[in-house]
């Protein structure tokens, strides 16, 4: 093993260039990278892994972003958008299999309509589950006084992915336009947090032209923003899109999925009670791709309650796993693949964030 990443580590000074040095690091190298994530979490999250019910309310989206299937150009996609009964569905489901949460995740619209839908869910959802459900939502950018309105109806945590905190990559996967403004993504970030949400931003690794200073630097802004949760996986390309003639560019897939391991392991050492998601994206780069992500500091699962006949059609990206697959099904896979992580699943329990938590107590 390399004693310069074992002195990293031991030292515990995670500036820009040492992360760089971290993450250039192969495999055998980075060993000690992923025995002290195990060891974080360990300590400080423990072996539960907690569920988060996933419901893809609509694929109806705004926004053109240049790597995303359900983009707004992208006219073969089958829109759509559930109506309240098959919501509610869902929610029963979370309820009556003891998940202590859901996600309500949707394509980006910002009109009172979808405001006031959003905010029906989150009255119906803590009202059917008695308060117990925590409720996450990752319905992008909206005006502060949105966001207020569905934290008072009900909604504890936001996911709200950065893609890239270089704005020169941001705009290379992103129109360089007033609706894809990467001032306005930071803004809501700062706005979510001023609201009082758990929030959560995210990044794509492996994206064309990104760079191991681009993904140290990501590390160092999550850490600079004190995010409550992360979720970020590795680029898939989806062919209806701009930016997959640059296919030819990447990293092969192995890469960017260890490159994807690697940084989740390294947020979980600087950010040790944080949580951070096991993406499904992962899972359609390489099987047992959410198992290696919670081995690698992951805690958090989003088994898919969406009800399978929109699953198709809430395509970011292609291949993605569990299309095919009932709530039911997605559930019973999620156990297994929790089991053999070594793991538990935490029924019943909401999973806030600690690091918010402790947060709240010293504030």
């Amino acid at each position: 093993m390399n004693s310069r990443v074992e002195h990293i580590i031991r030292e515990g000074r995670f500036d820009k260039e040492r992360l760089v040095e971290l993450l250039s690091c192969g495999a055998e190298d980075s060993k000690p990278i992923f025995l002290e994530a195990a060891k974080v979490k360990k300590k400080y999250i423990g072996d539960a892994v907690h569920l988060r019910g996933l419901i893809e309310l609509s694929n109806i989206c705004s926004k053109n972003c240049l790597y995303c299937g359900i983009r707004r150009d992208n006219k073969s996609v089958k829109r759509y958008s559930i109506g309240i009964n098959d919501v509610e569905k869902a929610i029963q489901f979370a309820i009556v299999n003891n998940f202590g949460s859901i996600v309500i995740q949707s394509g980006e619209i910002t009109s009172g309509l979808f405001a006031r839908q959003i905010e029906q869910i989150l009255i119906k959802a803590t009202c059917m589950s008695q308060g117990k459900l925590g409720i996450t939502l990752s319905c992008g950018e909206q005006s502060k006084a949105t966001y207020e309105r569905w934290k008072i109806a009900g909604a504890h945590r936001y996911l709200l992915r950065i893609e890239s905190s270089n704005k020169k990559l941001y705009y290379k996967i992103h129109p360089n336009n007033q609706a894809h403004n990467f001032e306005n993504r930071l803004q809501s970030l700062t706005d979510l947090q001023s609201c009082g949400y758990q929030t959560g931003t995210g990044i794509m690794i492996g994206l064309p032209e990104q760079s191991l200073e681009d993904l140290a630097n990501d590390l160092c802004f999550m850490r600079e923003l004190d995010i409550d949760m992360c979720g970020m996986g590795p680029y898939v390309e989806h062919e209806q899109t701009p930016l997959y003639m640059l296919r030819k560019h990447l990293l092969p897939k192995s890469e960017r999925v260890f490159l994807t391991l690697k940084m989740i392991a390294l947020l979980r050492i600087m950010m040790k009670d944080i949580n951070i998601a096991s993406t499904t994206a992962l899972q359609a780069m390489v099987d047992g791709g959410r198992e290696k992500a919670l081995r690698a500091g992951a805690n958090i699962l989003m088994p898919n309650i969406t009800p399978g006949c929109f699953r198709d059609d809430y395509a970011l990206y292609q291949n993605k796993p569990g299309t095919q697959e009932e709530a039911e099904d997605s559930k019973i896979n999620m156990d297994a693949l929790i089991k053999r992580a070594g793991c538990y699943p935490a029924y019943g329990e909401k999973g806030n964030s600690q690091h918010f938590a402790q947060r709240q107590i010293l504030s």
